[in-house]
């Protein structure tokens, strides 16, 4: 801020470069609030935003827990010219597990595809988490059956989101189940996996 602050001063022309930087910048030390009035004000000196302001903007918002900020970012894109693309998404969709919104998260991937974009294995991932803390189990599950077929590869991370929704749900078979689908399909159990297990069990 300081620089661009001096760059005015001296009457230095600032473009969209100058304006992404400052607001990655303050994304990294979670200053969302800052992001967003940096956004804000491109417009009022006639720098346009361009898609990795927002996906920065977007990802500050999602850092900092503001889910509705972020989906609100993300919904202005088009309005403003920028297109959304798969950042824009996965940083959406991570700020919607966060915030505990797993219907938005689902809203968003299911989304994806009508507007040309392709789901990685990051946007199944945040959403399997969001599922897992809404208490959705079968969702999770649906989700991870999803994957392979979508060709998008399976890791520790979505096993243990769907093993944890199981331990929830009390369902400790499913939750054993999916232990042992690990193994089948290569990806290495954590400590997360088994505790969500045994949680399972014990609630069971």
């Amino acid at each position: 801020m300081q620089v661009l602050n001096l760059m005015h001063g001296k009457q230095v022309r600032v473009n969209v470069f100058h304006y992404s930087a400052a607001i990655n910048a303050c994304a990294r030390s979670s200053e969302w609030q800052l992001s967003l009035s940096l956004l804000s004000y491109m417009h009022e000196i006639t720098v346009t935003p361009d898609e990795i302001c927002h996906n920065t903007a977007i990802s500050a918002c999602e850092k900092g827990g503001q889910w509705q900020l972020a989906l609100g970012v993300l919904s202005e894109m088009p309005l403003l010219r920028a297109v959304p693309n798969e950042i824009s998404y996965n940083a959406a969709i991570s700020a919607s597990e966060k915030g505990c919104q797993w219907q938005l998260a689902l809203s968003l991937l299911s989304n994806m595809p009508h507007i040309g974009l392709t789901p990685s294995d990051f946007s199944y991932n945040a959403a399997t988490s969001a599922f897992e803390k809404g208490g959705q189990w079968q969702l999770s599950l649906d989700l991870l059956c999803l994957m392979p077929v979508m060709r998008v590869t399976t890791s520790c991370i979505s096993y243990n989101a769907a093993v944890s929704a199981c331990s929830k749900a009390v369902k400790w078979g499913m939750a054993l189940e999916l232990l042992s689908d690990m193994h089948v399909a290569r990806v290495m159990k954590d400590e997360i996996s088994c505790s969500a297990a045994i949680s399972a069990c014990e609630k069971g």
